[in-house]
């Protein structure tokens, strides 16, 4: 993280730019549009999961289509697409609201229409990193990438609890929907032609479903790459009930307004900054497996804190818990997806980058479901445990695998 090359890249800087003030947009509105549902809609457990799943659901339904396109097409116009339609996509509730025409379907067409960007966007932009900056570079470049998203998530729930509590939480989303436009221009100045996008797959087949399936082959045939994938779908299955839920737990059970909740996810989110700026050299010091082992097994450990806020000591309990899961959460994301990106072909980066999404998304939006279900049926602590035990599982993947890695694994392909 402390290397100094991309400083000097140019075309580096403008993508880093545009991602920094779009990500701490999407952390406004990821306070804010639970928010909105739970406290100017009076949404139930049930209706805030389906909220959350229809986030998601996009990954495991279309993940694999927009691998494809992403290797297909040249990525940086798809990542355009994506941004302008999302800062439609948000800026429509504000409108609604001040129309007093806001209500639960709207906001499930519009978490349903983000997450489609989002799918078409993370795939691509994962993939174009590689054809930007050298594979040399991929794990600074991937580090200063997180170190911003780190400090968005600082700042961004901080300021999102201020907008919330001044200005209530639909207009909140504006700020949102403006990030995305700034993360357009950020795109388009961009000068660095991208190479001319070469699909087929290793046998020279072309056809969408057989370069659809080369990505499938190149990550279930890489035992390093599914296992990966593994930990991390098991991982975000337990933390989507468990936060399918924490909010409405937050909020209801514990009465902490949405100005406390935001400055308690920003000073949490210092951990998450830290994380960043330590990945690489926790993964020198102790190895890349037990790195991957050690991170992903702590999450779910740390979100204990969460119902013991019950008894006392809320507020440094939840700052606590949410500090340890945001440094693990770089320290896990930056080793992983280099990883990842360094031993695939530029080809199929799309293709694999796609695959992985659907998997370790695709539990996302069942977590969501879960967690709105057994809040409904057996109550908010019930849900936060069966989560936080689930989660707490996912390093057994790592033990399978890639914790015995010593050396850089050859290339696939």
């Amino acid at each position: 993280m402390f290397q100094r090359k991309l400083w000097r890249d140019r075309e580096f800087l403008k993508l880093w730019t545009g991602q920094s003030v779009s990500e701490i947009g999407s952390q406004i509105s990821a306070l804010a549009l639970p928010t909105v549902a739970i406290l100017l809609l009076g949404a139930t457990p049930l209706q805030v999961g389906l909220l959350a799943a229809c986030e998601t659901l996009a990954f495991p339904v279309l993940g694999l289509f927009a691998g494809v396109w992403a290797d297909r097409l040249k990525r940086r116009p798809i990542m355009i697409v994506c941004d302008l339609g999302r800062t439609v996509a948000l800026g429509s509730i504000p409108l609604a609201y001040a129309l007093h025409a806001l209500y639960m379907p709207q906001l499930y067409v519009v978490a349903l229409v983000t997450g489609v960007g989002s799918v078409f966007f993370d795939v691509s932009y994962q993939s174009y990193l590689p054809s930007l900056i050298s594979r040399a570079d991929l794990v600074e470049g991937n580090s200063k990438l997180q170190v911003t998203s780190s400090a968005a998530q600082m700042v961004g729930p901080a300021l999102a609890g201020f907008l919330i509590q001044f200005v209530g939480a639909a207009r909140a989303v504006t700020v949102d929907a403006a990030s995305f436009l700034v993360s357009v221009v950020s795109l388009w100045w961009i000068r660095k032609p991208e190479p001319q996008p070469n699909p087929k797959s290793e046998t020279g087949r072309q056809g969408f479903f057989a370069e659809m399936w080369e990505g499938v082959r190149v990550v279930f045939g890489n035992p390093t790459i599914w296992k990966i994938a593994g930990s991390t779908s098991t991982s975000n299955l337990g933390g989507n009930i468990f936060f399918a839920v924490v909010l409405i737990y937050i909020y209801r059970n514990l009465h902490v307004t949405p100005g406390i909740v935001g400055l308690v996810f920003g000073i949490a989110a210092v951990g998450g900054l830290l994380g960043a700026l330590s990945a690489a050299w926790i993964a020198r010091r102790i190895g890349l497996g037990m790195t991957l082992f050690i991170s992903i097994t702590m999450g779910g450990l740390a979100a204990l804190l969460v119902p013991m806020a019950q008894y006392g000591f809320a507020i440094p309990l939840l700052a606590l818990s949410f500090a340890i899961g945001s440094f693990i959460n770089p320290v896990y994301n930056i080793n992983q997806v280099s990883l990842r990106q360094a031993i695939t072909p530029d080809r199929v980066q799309g293709r694999m980058n796609a695959t992985v999404r659907t998997v370790i998304w695709g539990t996302m939006p069942i977590g969501g479901v879960i967690g709105g279900l057994i809040g409904s049926t057996w109550g908010i602590l019930p849900a936060m445990y069966i989560g936080i035990a689930i989660q707490s599982l996912a390093g057994v993947w790592i033990l399978l695998g890639p914790v015995r890695l010593k050396v850089q694994p050859q290339p696939i392909g």
